[in-house]
């Protein structure tokens, strides 16, 4: 079955890059020369490019074999996204377009360079002859006038690869457009949202108290250390109570990301930095990075519960982490806690939702969503989870979704901007 799910797989993607190089490349050429042999290397180069960037991460591939092939590869992969798109909304445009072309042309004028009227300057005229040596009404020739030369018009495109021409040189500039513009989002790095919380139970002392909520860094081949700086660098900056890394840190092995992961030691709050596994630390040796975190400062939550001084903070592992018996223990983390306190609890996925409302937590923080990464993925997302990013309320428990302040496989954002949020607790007392 697996055989049979990747050779439909590669099928349908070789079918959307034959419909891509169609009308991008073939339709808006003539003949074999230079642009359509460069467009057609284009395509094959980069759907190449794409797939060994994804079986190099995900076959855990030497580090710097991974490093090169990332950015070619997956800004392929999302440009070709565009590219379809775009495209796909171009075939609206094409009729119309054709449409109006042809009324344009139909309203003008015969003549021209077209016209097949014979000028007097190129006509030869025959004139009776009257001299004594010629018969009468002999015919003779006159030397022609002067002829003017009219220059041979320079060929143009015909109406359908014009309008080819037209339609696909925007649709390849909106999607390069787009990319470029989320890419950019991205490396600048996530900006800061502020959300205000009210709890019943929190007690009046603990009124404006501030949790910086970071999810998905996603540490790998693209996003290194300075990612992380920049990342460490905003949340230092809104002068967090407390610091929640809720999952997806890595995308790769201690030994690999060791390096780019070290700004961590610098995260400054005043009750500690906390973490929390997601689905990708179980893909990159969940176990060594929760030693590798708390040898920076943070202090994991495995299906753990903390006191502070006004709430409970509770953390349990990811749902991947089930496949090696790390999975979550909402029991291990919750029971046994006074019911009169507040309880505020890390799960990387929202799904978790469900068992933080049996448990009767008061708020949980999650990410792992993206807010959908590139849209329309937030359908998709969506269709997965029951909140995409940010606040909702699940019975007496509400949920808080990051749409994370990194990026998962290529480095881009569309219509779901990363951030970091600062949560701020409301008391009902106050």
């Amino acid at each position: 079955m697996i055989i049979v799910f990747g050779l439909l797989a590669l099928a349908v993607v070789t079918a959307l890059y034959w419909y891509l190089w169609r009308r991008l490349v073939r339709d808006t050429t003539t003949g074999w020369g230079l642009p359509r042999r460069l467009g057609t290397t284009l395509f094959v180069v980069g759907p190449v490019l794409m797939f060994a960037a994804l079986f190099a991460e995900v076959g855990h591939a030497p580090f710097v074999l991974q490093r090169a092939l990332a950015w070619p590869g997956f800004l392929w992969m999302v440009l070709s996204l565009y590219l379809l798109l775009a495209v796909v909304a171009g075939e609206a445009l094409r009729p119309l377009l054709s449409r109006l072309m042809k009324r344009r042309d139909d309203k003008r004028p015969l003549g021209g360079a077209g016209n097949c009227a014979t000028s007097p300057h190129d006509a030869h005229v025959l004139t009776p002859t009257g001299g004594p040596h010629q018969g009468r009404g002999e015919l003779r020739e006159n030397p022609p006038l002067a002829r003017t030369r009219h220059p041979t018009p320079t060929p143009t495109p015909t109406r359908r690869l014009f309008v080819s021409r037209v339609v696909g040189g925007a649709a390849a500039t909106a999607a390069t457009a787009t990319v470029g513009y989320g890419t950019y989002g991205v490396l600048r790095g996530p900006r800061v949202k502020r959300v205000t919380v009210p709890l019943a139970k929190l007690p009046r002392a603990a009124h404006g108290y501030r949790i910086a909520v970071v999810s998905d860094i996603h540490l790998g081949p693209i996003l290194g250390r300075g990612f992380a700086q920049r990342v460490v660098d905003t949340i230092n900056a809104t002068q967090p109570d407390l610091i929640a890394v809720v999952g997806d840190l890595v995308d790769g092995s201690v030994k690999d990301l060791g390096p780019a992961a070290a700004p961590l030691a610098q995260l400054s709050a005043r009750h500690g930095s906390f973490f929390v596994t997601g689905n990708h630390e179980y893909f990159s040796g969940a176990r060594q990075w929760v030693e590798e975190v708390r040898t920076l400062g943070l202090h994991p939550l495995e299906n753990a519960r903390t006191g502070l001084a006004h709430f409970d903070l509770a953390g349990v592992n990811d749902l991947a982490g089930e496949s090696t018996g790390q999975g979550p223990d909402f029991d291990r983390a919750l029971a046994g806690r006074d019911p009169a306190r507040a309880c505020v609890l890390l799960a990387h996925q929202p799904v978790q939702i469900h068992e933080a409302v049996r448990h009767h937590v008061d708020l949980q923080l999650s990410g792992h969503t993206h807010g959908g990464q590139l849209w329309p993925g937030n359908f998709v997302a969506a269709a997965a989870n029951p909140t995409v990013a940010g606040l909702d309320r699940y019975g007496d428990t509400q949920l808080y979704v990051s749409r994370g302040a990194g990026a998962w496989g290529p480095p881009t954002r569309v219509g779901a901007p990363s951030d970091i949020t600062v949560i701020e607790l409301a008391s009902k007392q106050a």
